[in-house]
C-alpha cells in the first residue's frame, strides 16, 4: 500500500484488489461524493479531495458550462459518476466530464454502462498531486475523446488519436477556448468574487463565440 497526503489531496494506492473487492466498495460508496476511486487491472486508488481540490472542480464545471452555453453547444454535465468496464478491468470516477455530441445517447439515463454507452466526450482531472496510476491509460483504453488536467497552476488539454492521447493548445470539444485561458481563469476564480468572475467569463465566451 502507497500513501501520499498533501494538504489538496490524500491518495492511498492498494494492489492486488480484485474486481469484486472494487465493485464492493463502489456499491459502499454509491451514495457518498468521496472518496473517488480509479481502478486499473488489480491497482485501486482511492482519493479524497480537500476543500480546494473541489472548489477547482466547481470552477472548472462552471466554466465548462458557460462557455458551452454562451458557444451555443448543448451539453450534459455527469460529474463524477462511476464509469467502468468489467472486460477491461477498469473504472473511474472523474472530478468533472460532460457530454457533447453524444448527449442525445445518454439523455434520461440514471446509469451509463460503457459496454453500450458512449464514454464522456470530455473529462476532466484535477490533480494537485500526481497520482501514481497512469489515468491517461485507462481513459485511452476507454476511449475518452478530450481529457483536460489541471495541477493548480497549469492546464494541459490531450485529444485522444488512435490510442493515444496528443496535447492540443486548444480544446477540440470547446473550439476557441485554450488552456492558457482555462489556466487564467482557474487562477482568477480564487481571487475574484465568484459572481464578478461568472460576469467575466460570460462576457469573454460571448466575444468569442463562433
Amino acid at each position: 500500500m502507497t500513501v501520499a497526503t498533501t494538504p489538496a489531496e490524500q491518495r492511498v494506492v492498494l494492489r492486488n484488489v480484485s474486481w469484486e473487492a472494487y465493485e464492493r466498495l463502489l456499491r459502499d460508496h454509491a451514495e457518498a461524493s468521496s472518496p473517488r476511486l480509479f481502478y486499473d487491472r488489480g491497482t485501486l486508488e482511492i482519493m479524497s479531495p480537500s476543500a480546494k481540490h473541489e472548489q477547482l472542480k466547481d470552477a472548472v464545471t462552471m466554466l465548462v458550462a458557460v462557455v458551452a452555453e454562451e458557444f451555443g453547444l448543448n451539453h450534459r454535465s455527469f460529474g463524477s459518476t462511476t464509469f467502468r468496464r468489467e472486460d477491461l478491468a477498469r473504472g473511474f470516477e472523474p472530478d468533472a466530464c460532460f457530454y457533447f455530441a453524444n448527449e442525445p445517447r445518454v439523455r434520461g439515463k440514471e446509469e451509463i454502462d460503457l459496454a453500450i454507452d458512449p464514454p464522456p466526450d470530455l473529462v476532466i482531472e484535477i490533480d494537485i498531486t500526481r497520482s501514481s496510476i497512469d489515468k491517461m491509460a485507462t481513459f485511452a483504453v476507454l476511449e475518452v475523446p478530450e481529457v483536460w488536467r489541471y495541477d493548480g497552476e497549469r492546464a494541459q488539454f490531450f485529444s485522444l488519436h488512435g490510442r493515444e492521447y496528443v496535447e492540443i493548445a486548444e480544446s477540440a470539444t470547446l473550439s476557441g477556448l485554450t488552456s492558457k485561458a482555462v489556466e487564467g481563469f482557474l487562477a482568477e476564480s480564487e481571487r475574484m468574487e465568484r459572481l464578478v468572475w461568472l460576469r467575466m467569463l460570460r462576457e469573454w465566451a460571448r466575444s468569442r463565440r463562433p
